[in-house]
């Protein structure tokens, strides 16, 4: 997303006229993550009379509707809310997802970029737009809680597979008087299930002056703690997100039950 926010202010800055950054490269300026690769050109808007040629170091996207903008180094941007919506109405349910969640985060420095009733409200104006369906539902679907886009992506997937809700970022208090956020919290069944990514192992930022070995045995005893806390304890990585059967079978092989049957080897959801 970085890589992707420098090559939109280095391409925009040499625009010989004004333009309307939006899509995937407003996203970037926002902060609006997602999961993949960023791509090469930058997104902007213009009049479907005028074709949607790329060129330039543009991908030259056609509206005939303008959308909600804002003024962004002498030129005009889409504003987080209707980035997110925008994302969702060209992307699959999952993208549209994690772009909405992203949008609504809470937790974010600073607050959320988009507030429910804002997102709402635009979305009643995009209603005639193609991908609308596909937008409403994924903003019926989005949360502010979701603090990772893998965290976004697993919700969908619990719910694909037939899983119940989770409750997110429920808080657990662990024995040494600290708070544990986990991702997704069963109540009905006392279960708790967690994403466990490698940045926290990896990156400098989340490791906070420790050793990678000394954030795994860090992790290691918070989750045995909080096993110890409830009936069942359900932890994946990202080749669980890649493979659903595999999802499938870590939930239910704790216990969790499914409205569906097991996935067939080798499902990609989109």
């Amino acid at each position: 997303m970085d890589q992707h926010y420098i090559r939109v202010v280095e391409t925009i800055d040499r625009a010989r006229g004004p333009v309307v950054v939006a899509h995937h490269a407003a996203a970037a300026v926002w902060g609006i993550d997602m999961i993949g690769a960023w791509p090469l050109l930058v997104d902007v808007l213009v009049p479907r009379t005028s074709g949607g040629r790329s060129s330039g170091g543009y991908r030259r996207r056609t509206t005939t509707h303008d959308g909600a903008t804002v003024a962004w180094r002498g030129h005009e941007i889409t504003t987080p809310a209707q980035t997110a919506l925008d994302l969702a109405r060209s992307g699959t349910f999952t993208q549209g997802v994690i772009a909405l969640d992203q949008a609504r985060w809470r937790r974010r420095h600073g607050g959320s970029l988009a507030t429910l009733d804002e997102l709402e409200l635009l979305a009643a104006e995009n209603a005639c737009r193609r991908g609308s369906a596909r937008m409403l539902r994924a903003l019926g679907f989005s949360t502010d809680l979701s603090d990772s886009v893998r965290e976004s992506e697993g919700r969908v997937l619990i719910d694909r597979l037939g899983f119940p809700a989770p409750v997110l970022q429920t808080r657990f208090r662990l024995s040494d008087g600290r708070n544990a956020d986990v991702d997704y919290y069963f109540e009905d069944f006392d279960h708790i299930a967690e994403f466990d990514g490698v940045g926290k192992y990896l990156d400098p930022a989340l490791l906070e002056g420790r050793s990678p070995e000394e954030a795994l045995i860090a992790e290691k005893d918070r989750g045995d703690e909080l096993h110890r806390m409830v009936r069942a304890f359900s932890r994946w990585r990202t080749p669980a997100h890649k493979n659903p059967r595999l999802l499938y079978d870590i939930l239910s092989g704790a216990g969790l039950p499914s409205t569906r049957a097991r996935p067939p080897e080798g499902l990609v959801w989109r």
